[in-house]
C-alpha cells in the first residue's frame, strides 16, 4: 500500500511548529484525496457506507461478495482461493466489477466477461478465471483482444469485432464501480463473507484470506437455524 511522507525543509525554531503543521495538513488533504487502488499488503477494514448490496442472493444463507479488478495482481492471487471456497461449502460468489483507472485494460476485460456472461455465466466466470491466470501475460488492451479471441475460438464461440457497439456492457461495469463507490471501497479486491438471518454480522470484510474458512464456517454457525429466504415468484 502506497504512503506519502511530507518532508519539511530546514527553518528557524520559532517558526518550525506551524511549518511542521501545514506540511502535515497538506499531506492529509493529498492522502484524502487518493482513488481506490489495487492493494499492497493487509488493507484497513472498509469503512462501509451502503450496506444494501452486502447481502446474499435469495435462497442462501451464507455467501462471497467479492469487488475484483480483472488486472489486479492481488485480485489474481485471490481468485483461486475465492472459488475454491465457493465450490467447497457450497455457496454463491458474488463477483461485481470494480476496473481501477490506473489500469489500462480492466474496463475491456469486466466488458468481455459480461459478453461472455451472455452466452452462459458459467462462460463468463470461466473466462474472468482465465484472465486472472494469465495475467503476467496481457500487458495492454491489443494482448487482451488476442487473449479473449483465443478463448472464444478454444470455447467454439464467435467473437463479434464490436463487443458492445451500444454501451450495454460498459454501462453494467460502470453501475457495479458506482455500486462499490456507494459502499465505500478503496481498494481490490474488496472481499466480504455475508449472511441473511444471522444471529452474527451481517458482514464481515475478509482482510487476511487465510482466515476465509474460518470466516464461512463462523457465517455458517451463525445462520444455521435460520431459513433461507425464499424468492417470490413474480406475478
Amino acid at each position: 500500500m502506497s504512503r506519502i511522507f511530507a518532508l519539511a525543509p530546514h527553518v528557524p525554531a520559532r517558526s518550525q511548529r506551524t511549518s511542521l503543521f501545514l506540511s502535515l495538513a497538506a499531506a492529509a488533504l493529498l492522502v484524502a484525496a487518493i482513488p481506490a487502488h489495487a492493494q499492497f499488503g493487509a488493507p484497513p477494514t472498509t469503512q462501509v457506507h451502503d450496506a444494501s448490496a452486502l447481502k446474499p442472493p435469495a435462497g442462501a444463507r451464507v455467501a462471497l461478495v467479492e469487488f475484483e479488478d480483472m488486472e489486479c495482481p492481488d485480485c489474481g492471487r485471490a481468485n483461486p482461493l475465492l472459488k475454491e471456497a465457493a465450490a467447497k461449502y457450497h455457496i454463491p460468489w458474488v463477483r461485481h466489477d470494480f476496473p481501477l483507472p490506473m489500469h489500462a485494460w480492466s474496463f475491456n476485460a469486466a466488458v468481455n466477461a459480461r459478453w461472455f456472461d451472455t452466452r452462459s455465466k458459467a462462460l463468463g466466470d470461466e473466462y474472468r478465471d482465465q484472465v486472472f491466470a494469465n495475467q503476467i501475460s496481457i500487458m495492454n488492451p491489443d494482448q487482451l483482444r488476442q487473449f479473449t479471441e483465443k478463448f472464444a475460438q478454444s470455447h467454439g464461440v464467435a467473437l463479434p469485432f464490436a463487443i458492445d457497439p451500444q454501451g450495454k456492457l460498459a454501462g453494467e461495469v460502470k453501475a457495479d464501480y458506482a455500486l462499490g463507490q456507494r459502499i465505500g471501497i478503496e481498494h481490490t479486491p474488496t472481499i466480504w463473507v455475508v449472511t441473511a438471518n444471522s444471529k452474527g454480522a451481517p458482514f464481515v470484510e475478509v482482510v487476511d484470506r487465510s482466515k476465509l474458512y474460518q470466516l464461512i464456517d463462523q457465517a455458517i454457525a451463525d445462520t444455521a437455524s435460520a431459513k433461507p429466504a425464499v424468492k417470490r415468484a413474480s406475478k
